[in-house]
């Protein structure tokens, strides 16, 4: 006899959550320095995110992210642009089981000091 697993309830995820794995996951890979302050008008104070280097859309069960980063200098931007999208959607599907609609990186700065 088999017995089947039934939710008691359900399960509710705040957009900071995302917000945090994605900035740790960020922040892990080699060449990255830190996040920049998403650019824009006055606009962007009332987005979440925005000063944390991060804008996150959820549409229809996918979600959207650009990070916003500085990297450090003597590293390959595109490499290291890649590793970004792969740790970042890495980390959202395997911690949250949600699926990755993009991930763009804007390389905002080359950290020289």
């Amino acid at each position: 006899m088999s017995e089947t697993y039934q939710p008691t309830g359900k399960t509710t995820l705040s957009p900071d959550v995302l917000l945090t794995i994605a900035k740790m996951a960020a922040l892990s890979v080699e060449g990255v320095a830190r996040l920049a302050p998403v650019p824009g008008g006055f606009g962007r104070f009332f987005r979440r995110g925005a000063n944390e280097g991060v804008q996150i859309k959820v549409e229809d069960g996918l979600v959207y992210l650009d990070l916003f980063v500085i990297l450090q200098k003597d590293v390959n931007v595109r490499d290291a642009s890649r590793n970004i999208q792969q740790q970042v959607a890495r980390a959202i599907e395997e911690m949250v089981g949600m699926d990755i609609g993009h991930v763009n990186i804007h390389v905002e700065d080359i950290d020289y000091v």
